[in-house]
């Protein structure tokens, strides 16, 4: 396929198909329409693979996923592309924010355990979404007014956590500490330290999970599952605290991967599912006695780099139920934070690895391409 592709469609009422060449071999697909088709914003084209219009040698695909030499993409006939592009460009009026309430800006400002020029630490209550959706109005990203304080912006969200999992919740406050700290989350130098309670005891006191993580069939997405075939890498560190006989164990739990929900799937799927999840462990997840039906998930602890030098290294204090747990099982809290945290290079991680390489095969078709070039010239 030349630098230009053509329409191989017999007519403009047919679907389009176009050859990967050899020079688009291994780009992620939306790096395809950058080069290719530059009109075709990324939002068409997810909608495209939302919808089940655009197809990969037959299949439904992503805008993130790789493509290969060969491989036949498949797309909407131009007058629906044309009728996309239109509506995309059409203007979509923005609600306004309703203002804070005084009981409401008094809440998030309560939730900070860290604020600086850059950044900002937040304790997320157990119950609160960080994101709004369907039939979610109360989140922390609607509270965000409330402790934008001397700056300009109102703080930015960098990560996220489940709705039912507390702990450490950074915001950049600066559009350089926003890319800062997403770099560091996507490179995984970032470090993050969860503690939960689980059922039952692993037989492996200090293990490592290695499974790749998928999004369930017929959950809309909802839902993620250990899918060998398709998932995509996951890895979880894990390490008992305490123990209650056989019954319930407090772990400690560092992602290197973040996958939705890898926490839960993972302790889970290894039969020691996280007291309170129902969603993964089913009725295995809870305890009898006073132990409250809550989650059991927190992020203690996260260290990263901060963008003018140095580290944040902060700790969250564990919410009401948690730490009622610890007592009822007799655990102490001390120990948990006499563990050393984790201090893994991005490259040593699976994940790492996999991009490395990626990166590596770039930068070989982009040498060829230029010495093409070069043989070209007169």
């Amino acid at each position: 396929m030349s630098d230009t592709p053509k329409d191989n469609a017999a007519t403009q009422a047919e679907m389009r198909q176009f050859t990967v060449a050899d020079d688009d071999d291994g780009i992620r697909l939306d790096r395809w329409f950058k080069r290719h088709m530059p009109d075709t914003s990324f939002n068409i084209v997810s909608r495209w693979a939302r919808t089940g219009q655009l197809r990969l040698n037959g299949k439904r695909v992503g805008p993130g996923d790789r493509i290969e030499a060969g491989q036949i993409i498949r797309l909407p006939p131009p007058e629906v592309a044309a009728a996309a592009t239109t509506a995309a460009k059409a203007p979509k009026p923005r609600a306004p924010r309703e203002p804070l309430s005084a009981e409401e800006a008094e809440l998030i400002q309560a939730l900070v355990i860290h604020r600086d020029r850059q950044a900002i630490v937040i304790n997320k209550p157990p119950g609160l979404a960080t994101q709004g959706g369907t039939k979610t109005d109360h989140h922390v990203d609607r509270l965000l007014d409330g402790i934008q304080f001397e700056a300009d912006n109102r703080p930015k969200l960098v990560h996220r956590l489940d709705k039912d999992t507390s702990g450490v919740l950074l915001l950049a406050r600066t559009s350089r500490a926003a890319q800062h700290f997403a770099k560091a989350f996507s490179s995984r130098t970032a470090r993050k330290v969860y503690w939960a309670i689980v059922t039952g005891v692993p037989s492996i006191e200090d293990g490592m999970v290695e499974l790749p993580i998928g999004k369930q069939p017929g959950t809309g997405g909802e839902k993620m599952y250990v899918d060998e075939k398709e998932g995509s890498p996951a890895r979880t560190r894990y390490r008992v605290i305490e123990r209650a006989g056989n019954r319930a164990c407090w772990v400690e739990l560092q992602p290197y991967t973040g996958r939705t929900h890898q926490l839960r799937v993972h302790m889970a799927a290894i039969g020691h599912p996280i007291v309170g999840d129902g969603k993964y462990g089913g009725a295995e997840a809870f305890l009898s006695g006073t132990i409250s039906r809550k989650m059991h998930l927190h992020a203690r602890r996260l260290k990263v780099d901060h963008p003018d030098g140095g580290a944040i290294d902060v700790k969250a204090e564990l919410p009401e139920h948690f730490a009622d747990t610890l007592r009822n099982l007799g655990f102490e809290e001390a120990r948990g934070d006499a563990l050393p945290i984790d201090e893994v290079k991005f490259g040593e991680t699976p994940e790492g690895k996999r991009r490395a390489i990626a990166a590596k095969a770039k930068d070989a078709r982009k040498a060829r391409r230029g010495e093409r070039r070069g043989r070209s010239r007169p």
